[in-house]
């Protein structure tokens, strides 16, 4: 049963659809288990540049069957625009499958998320405003909106009844905005039905009969472990789970079907949105990272922070996914700096810890610890084996491996495809 978990080890944006899309031509299915289009992976084939929102990597490998599993949340206006610009340039979306116990993000899920995040002020969560919170909350209070319920349209008038008797008594007396109709709401999620129908099917009893076939399953997490609900800087977190446990409720397999997690590491650290980050750097050496890597995020269009890489964070991720490899994205952006820090510990009042605190407030104040490790300067992009790289680059390789917990399996040398170096195969 050779099932593969593939997530992000820090605050996500660590390259996931790189490394997704370098393995999707030895995998049979790709499958997004959770998130919804507030996750953004950026893939590069050849000289063409794409930009996934809510659809799998594996979409972009014919071979590959993609998958968006029970976990995620879908907006059918963002989902068909995302289907339609691909088909647009070639690339065949035919065997995508969807399924039918996924919750959609409504439009009273996408107004409340932004009037929230405007009422809540200094204190906002900085949500990407798509509605994804929102809707996983009525997911939990079991008003949700399911790609199901679009196909039986007296079910799916009753549950819109029963979101908005709440959310308009919210809207008109806290927001003091107008109240949504029923029948809009319901006229408007009727149009996707048809279009949707082609995709939708029981995944779950797809993917484990592909298992017990001894086909290939790629499980790919969005956001990051530091972005967990459960396991995150919470509440500066995404509303679902990134981490190795969501992959088995947010697509149906039991844990004793997993048989490697591979956890994304970027070469640095940053982050997207409000939140601690002990590593955060607000010099020129922030900007050049910013810059050099091309800071920007691929769905929010948002600069992310940067900051150093943390040693702590990745042995957090390590601990809390039960990681069997890391893949090292962006390395490459590293090159030119004499000498790199490297947070290997904090300084919490005046204490050192090595571990990530369970306080949110000692996180808050922690100071990163750092050790420096001395840099290199020749490109690398080209590099195609570990010993191709300049000995600086390989000992800090082989240090940030030592520090996180886990064997660096692959390394991206930069953004291309075929920019990557394969140490231990992943399959």
């Amino acid at each position: 049963m050779p099932a593969l978990v593939l997530l992000g080890a820090q605050w996500g944006d660590e390259g996931k659809g790189k490394a997704t899309d370098l393995l999707g031509g030895s995998v049979d299915y790709v499958v997004r288990y959770q998130g919804g289009n507030n996750a953004g992976h950026t893939v590069v084939v050849g000289d063409q540049k794409y930009a996934l929102h809510l659809l799998p990597s594996g979409i972009l490998t014919p071979e590959c069957t993609p998958v968006i599993g029970n976990g995620v949340v879908v907006d059918p206006s963002v989902l068909l625009s995302e289907l339609s610009g691909l088909n647009e340039r070639g690339v065949d979306t035919s065997k995508l499958l969807i399924s039918g116990n996924a919750h959609i993000i409504t439009p009273y899920n996408v107004t409340v998320d932004k009037v929230t995040e405007r009422f809540l002020g200094k204190r906002k969560i900085g949500t990407t405003g798509r509605g994804i919170g929102p809707t996983y909350a009525d997911k939990i209070n079991r008003v949700g909106i399911r790609v199901q319920d679009l196909y039986d349209e007296s079910i799916l008038t009753q549950k819109v009844e029963a979101a908005l008797d709440v959310k308009n008594q919210l809207l008109t007396k806290l927001y003091n905005r107008r109240a949504i109709a029923v029948d809009q709401v319901v006229e408007e999620l009727l149009v996707y039905a048809d279009k949707l129908a082609p995709y939708v099917t029981d995944t779950i009893l797809v993917l484990n009969q592909a298992l017990d076939d001894g086909k290939v399953v790629l499980f790919e997490g969005g956001q990051g472990t530091l972005l967990d609900i459960d396991h995150g800087t919470y509440p500066f977190v995404t509303s679902s789970n990134p981490t190795a446990g969501g992959a088995c409720t947010g697509a149906g397999v039991g844990p004793t079907k997993i048989s490697r997690v591979i956890g994304i590491l970027k070469a640095y650290t940053t982050r997207v949105g409000a939140g601690p980050f002990p590593t955060e750097l607000f010099d020129e050496d922030g900007e050049a990272l910013r810059r050099i890597g091309g800071e920007r995020g691929v769905t929010t269009g948002r600069d992310r922070r940067c900051g150093w890489f943390d040693a702590v964070i990745a042995r957090y991720a390590t601990r809390v996914n039960g990681l069997t490899d890391f893949f090292l994205t962006k390395l490459d952006v590293l090159t030119g700096w004499e000498q790199i820090p490297v947070c290997v510990a904090y300084e919490i009042d005046g204490r050192r810890v090595e571990e990530l605190p369970y306080s949110q407030s000692d996180f808050h104040h922690a100071k990163p610890v750092y050790e420096t490790l001395p840099g290199w300067s020749e490109d690398i992009t080209s590099a195609k084996s570990f010993s191709d790289l300049p000995k600086n680059a390989q000992a800090y390789v082989k240090a940030l491996e030592e520090m996180s917990g886990a064997p660096i399996s692959a390394i991206g040398v930069g953004p291309g495809r075929d920019e990557t170096i394969e140490i231990n195969s992943f399959i």
